[in-house]
């Protein structure tokens, strides 16, 4: 009997467990906790260049004495909605420079040895969440446009 009651212990254990991971794998799916996550983590690691506000800082557009350049709004004023997904996570990972290659030189830093991929995620979720309607649809398409180019590029059909 003990045996039998052990093993009912046992398989509820699991039960609880599985229906745990269950539901944090579709909390992450829905994107409002992810944008609440990516809030926190934005004013942790970004806000101090990128303003508390996502508007950049002053002059973003001009070199600064360094020849480097201010860092840019992520609102709507500025131009992140206009790469696709796969850039700016790549930026966001291994900093502007990294991507941007031929000696371009930022003060922009990859994130990579700070935050998991899930957590930059999360702050580029917070920081598209704060887009106008006409801005999100710009940025998804240049995502869905910036995914066929790769996959044409991948059967050779894209060259």
């Amino acid at each position: 009997m003990a045996r039998g009651s052990l093993m009912v212990i046992v398989v509820a254990a699991l039960g609880v467990l599985a229906l745990f991971v269950a539901v944090r794998t579709e909390v992450f799916r829905d994107d409002k906790p992810a944008e609440t996550l990516g809030r926190a983590l934005y004013q942790e690691h970004c806000a101090r260049c990128h303003g508390v506000h996502l508007e950049g800082q002053p002059d973003w557009q001009t070199p600064l004495p360094s020849g480097r350049l201010p860092a840019p709004p992520h609102d709507a004023s500025g131009h992140t909605w206009h790469h696709a997904d796969r850039v700016l996570f790549a930026i966001t990972k291994h900093g502007t420079a990294a991507v941007v290659g031929g000696g371009y030189e930022s003060d922009m830093p990859g994130f990579a040895p700070v935050m998991s991929e899930e957590e930059m995620r999360a702050v580029l979720a917070f920081i598209k969440s704060t887009w106008p309607e006409r801005e999100r649809r710009y940025q998804e398409a240049m995502s869905r446009r910036d995914a066929a180019e790769r996959a044409d590029q991948g059967t050779g059909r894209g060259q």
